[in-house]
């Protein structure tokens, strides 16, 4: 099975689903990870102040997650950092297209649309539209995840509220989810942060007793075609 994971921003990819996306490939099925934003740019006033080597630095940060993964392939699209509503949505859509078309994945993993950041918001309702079930359309399976320090913070004030479906035990690969995300050092934080390396085994063994395994992620399952 071919598997897409479209992230807004780097390292979102490996708080929605490090953990899963480890575990497909063990299983033998091929992952691919497209990355719409830049990041961290919009720790400026101006997009054009941002450190050049900072932003080189984040993107050899998601290539070294990615090869750690295992992954198949890894594209990033250097889309404005938290301004993608600056942008036609449609140009974000073709973008996702184009890869659907490429690399025809049978399920597609992406942001929760009841997000507080506004790139995750899109990112999501463009993977809808990007994966409308055409005739002829690979997409069978569509499922959205959360981000730590993102989905949380809205407070269950923003619409639709992340009602996760879909439990997938990574017992076995959250060391590897964890190991992935020291790769990106700029944006970890310190406990009791939510991107602390304490703070996102909490959050894998919080599910994984929803669930009944020792470490989960958590998804919610928007369809599923058969």
């Amino acid at each position: 099975m071919n598997v897409l994971v479209v992230a807004a921003h780097p390292d979102d990819e490996i708080l929605g689903c490090g953990g899963t996306m480890g575990r497909l490939v063990r299983e033998g099925h091929s992952v691919y990870i497209s990355i719409l934003g830049e990041g961290i740019t919009s720790r400026h006033a101006q997009r054009t102040a941002a450190d050049p080597v900072a932003l080189k630095a984040l993107r050899e940060s998601s290539q070294r997650a990615a090869k750690l993964l295992a992954v198949k392939d890894l594209v990033l699209h250097g889309l404005p950092d938290n301004r993608f509503d600056t942008l036609p949505l449609l140009d974000i859509v073709k973008a996702i297209e184009e890869l659907i078309e490429r690399w025809q994945p049978e399920a597609v993993y992406t942001h929760h649309g009841g997000d507080l950041n506004v790139d995750h918001q899109l990112t999501s309702r463009a993977v809808l539209t990007a994966t409308r079930p055409l005739e002829g359309r690979p997409t069978k399976d569509l499922y959205m995840f959360e981000i730590a320090s993102s989905t949380e913070w809205g407070f269950a004030q923003l619409s639709p509220v992340f009602k996760p479906t879909v439990f997938v035990d990574i017992s076995a690969t959250l060391e590897l989810k964890l190991e992935a995300m020291r790769q990106y050092e700029s944006e970890m934080r310190n406990f009791p942060n939510p991107r602390s390396i304490e703070a996102l085994t909490a959050i894998a063994r919080r599910w994984g007793g929803v669930a009944g395994c020792a470490a989960a992620e958590a998804f919610e399952l928007v369809r599923s075609l058969r």
